[in-house]
């Protein structure tokens, strides 16, 4: 037992002495390890400190600097402010020193009333101290308008085919080859006897009552975009076409300062004093009636019947307008039955279903006509030439943007091969009409209302004469 112990005595010191020794090292290896952490951590602790020191001298320099600029802008504020306290203390002395002049001038002046204390304007001839005298020329640029009498017109003048020309370079896409008017641009021609119409046409020869209105807003105003760019050549020849589309002068008419006052427009007189507020207004003021305020009984004094509204039965009806609007119509607005006494009426006052006779066309044929009278034909060539932008006539004549109108005479209207017809010739020409003398009048006239739907922008002709030339001169162009 002794024995063992002596050997496992020295045995487990040598063991502890080595477990010792190895716990030593390993303390000491770890606390070296510890140590490095900790200098790192110092060395970035103090890397930041120095940022933060660096960018804290920063911002105390930015600091300064906005300082001394703050201090200078103050100052230069200061400097401002007493300035122009200065100046408000100098005029305050003034305005006391002319205040005091004004009390000494007051009290040493004898007694005057309110009225005369009231300082008179300045007379025009000593001025207001504004501005300057206009010069010559600047009041002539300004000194443009025109007066119903012609004062006002400068030196100049224009004739009607120069007008035309003018016209068709400058205003025509607008206001149409023929002053007709374009989409919803104003029409310029045409419109008589339209102003107690409910849609009354408004134009120069319709509605505008003097030519220097004319004259002066084509002079101002046209053309459209370029105001003031005409002649006063131009403007003169411009304003005689416009006349020449109206009827109001012919074509070999010149407008001048000579000629100006020989013209006078349809609607001279159509325009009148207003005097509504001492005609009409006290009657639209006085005490209304609202009992017993007709004194006589009522009496019928017209029937419906005549003026062809209600069928009556005794045959009353059979001249009534009504009843020969329904004639010209072919009595199908009624149907098949009509009342005793129509003018549709059969015997036994069943309608009469037979077919309406067509009556052979009286004119001859062209070919016995008598010869035209030259002065007539000469007279027609020369209306024809608001014609000619449209539509060719003569040898060798073609279709232009209307169809050419050799032989026009027996044709069908809207038959010539060919040519592109709107819509309303077609059906003109499929219900069968033809163009004679008094189509051709009646469509010279008004085209409009002669071919309902026509496309042709042409207002037509007043005059009677330059139809029976225009007819006379086709008729010989054809021959």
């Amino acid at each position: 037992m002794s024995k063992f112990l002596n050997l496992a005595l020295p045995a487990a010191g040598g063991t502890a002495l080595v477990l010792g020794g190895a716990y030593g090292i390993a303390t000491s290896s770890y606390g070296n390890d510890r140590i490095d952490v900790l200098e790192a951590n110092l060395t970035a602790a103090q890397a930041v400190a120095s940022a933060q020191v660096a960018e804290a001298g920063e911002l105390r320099t930015a600091l300064e600097a906005l300082s001394a600029t703050t201090e200078e802008q103050m100052a230069a504020l200061r400097a401002e402010a007493g300035a122009q306290a200065n100046a408000a203390e100098r005029q305050i002395a003034a305005l006391q020193t002319q205040l005091q002049t004004a009390q000494a001038k007051t009290s040493d002046a004898p007694a005057t009333d309110a009225a005369t204390l009231v300082t008179a304007a300045p007379k025009p001839d000593q001025g207001f101290g504004l501005g300057r005298t206009a010069l010559p020329e600047e009041i002539a640029a300004w000194d443009v308008d025109v007066l119903p009498d012609g004062r006002g017109l400068p030196e100049g003048a224009g004739d009607v085919w120069t007008g035309e020309e003018v016209f068709g370079e400058k205003c025509a896409s607008c206001h149409g080859d023929f002053a007709e008017g374009r989409d919803n641009w104003p029409v310029l021609a045409g419109g008589f006897d339209t102003l107690a119409d409910e849609n009354p046409v408004k134009t120069v020869g319709s509605y505008w009552p003097y030519l220097s209105t004319v004259w002066d807003y084509v002079h101002r105003s046209m053309p459209f975009g370029n105001a003031g760019t005409l002649s006063d050549d131009e403007v003169y020849a411009i304003t005689a076409y416009i006349l020449f589309s109206n009827d109001l002068v012919g074509d070999d008419f010149t407008l001048s300062q000579e000629t100006f006052a020989d013209v006078t427009l349809g609607n001279a007189d159509g325009f009148v004093v207003d005097d509504r507020a001492e005609v009409e207004y006290p009657q639209w003021r006085a005490e209304p009636c609202m009992e017993n305020c007709k004194t006589a009984a009522a009496q019928i004094t017209r029937r419906s019947t005549d003026v062809g509204v209600t069928p009556a039965d005794d045959g009353s009806m059979a001249e009534s307008h009504m009843e020969q609007q329904l004639a010209l119509l072919g009595g199908v607005e009624w149907g098949k039955e009509r009342v005793a006494g129509s003018v549709f009426m059969g015997a036994g006052g069943v309608a009469e279903d037979e077919p309406v006779e067509e009556i052979a066309s009286l004119d001859p044929p062209a070919e016995a006509a008598e010869a035209a009278d030259p002065a007539l034909v000469a007279q027609g060539e020369k209306a024809f030439r608001r014609c000619k932008s449209c539509h060719a006539v003569g040898p060798g004549a073609k279709n232009k943007t209307g169809p050419h109108l050799n032989s026009v005479f027996g044709r069908t209207i809207g038959g010539l091969d060919g040519f592109k017809y709107s819509s309303a010739f077609q059906s003109a020409a499929e219900a069968g009409r033809v163009w004679d003398d008094a189509s051709i009048a009646a469509f010279l006239a008004k085209p409009k209302s002669y071919i309902d739907g026509t496309k042709m922008t042409f207002a037509g002709l007043k005059n009677e004469a330059d139809i029976a030339g225009i007819i006379a001169y086709l008729k010989a162009i054809s021959q």
